[in-house]
Order: C-alpha cells, then sequence, then structure tokens
C-alpha cells in the first residue's frame, strides 16, 4: 500500500495539481466520490491529504 500512496503523491507534485484546481472549488461544500468503502484505501483520501497540505484552510469528514 505505501509504495502506491508514494507513487500516487509523486505523481500529484509532479503534475502540481494545486496549480490546475482552483481553490474556490472547495469554498462551498464539495463531495468526492469513490466505490472504495473506506478512505484509508482510497485515492480520495491522498488527494485531499496532498491539496490540505498544501492549501489548508479546509475540513475533510469522511462519511
Amino acid at each position: 500500500m505505501a509504495t502506491y500512496e508514494d507513487s500516487f503523491l509523486a505523481l500529484m507534485a509532479e503534475r502540481r495539481i494545486e496549480e490546475k484546481l482552483s481553490q474556490d472549488l472547495f469554498a462551498v461544500p464539495t463531495v468526492f466520490l469513490c466505490s472504495e468503502r473506506t478512505a484509508e484505501k482510497c485515492h480520495r483520501r491522498l488527494v485531499l491529504e496532498y491539496l490540505q497540505g498544501k492549501w489548508g484552510g479546509f475540513e475533510v469528514v469522511h462519511l
């Protein structure tokens, strides 16, 4: 699992997704959906953790 996470985080950094997405998208409640049962095994968690580290200022709630 760590290899997948490391590779996915490196890919987001390489693509600089924090520069391609607007922080304004998160100014209102926003939902990321995935078919994984829990956040621990889902790429959405990694995306949000990455953006939280770059931007901060938003709350992540896993349902």
